[in-house]
């Protein structure tokens, strides 16, 4: 799978996604720090990446997409270890990675997650 990772999720963590197979790039890497939220979106639809993120804004994105198929993982944990996020995001990765692949958003609780597929998605 393809990955973007926005400011606040760990480098760490693209580091795990990267030794486990997928492809996975941080907006640091690329000098990216200072992105919005909309462009962010739209180099992930250009680059057919799933946006691992923080940041709530990326819901209501995905809603105003206009149909764009771009997966979100939205992290709404109160542990921000990377340890953990990389637990639930194992455990996501398993269970959603076919949603996500067709843009769906995926909230990541501490003890559960939800796919909220767009309507007009399979």
């Amino acid at each position: 799978m393809r990955f973007l990772a926005d400011m606040g999720v760990a480098l760490r963590i693209v580091e795990w996604l990267r030794a486990n197979g997928h492809d996975a790039i941080h907006l640091r890497e690329e000098g990216l720090q200072r992105m919005a939220s909309g462009a962010i979106f739209a180099k992930a639809a250009s680059e057919n990446r799933i946006i691992l993120t923080f940041d709530l804004d990326f819901g209501e994105i995905v809603a105003l997409s206009g149909g764009k198929p771009v997966g979100v993982v939205l992290f709404r944990l109160h542990d921000t270890r990377a340890s953990h996020v990389m637990d639930r995001l194992n455990t996501v990765l398993k269970d959603s990675h076919k949603a996500l692949e067709q843009g769906a958003i995926v909230v990541v609780e501490e003890s559960r997650h939800r796919i909220r597929r767009l309507s007009g998605r399979p």
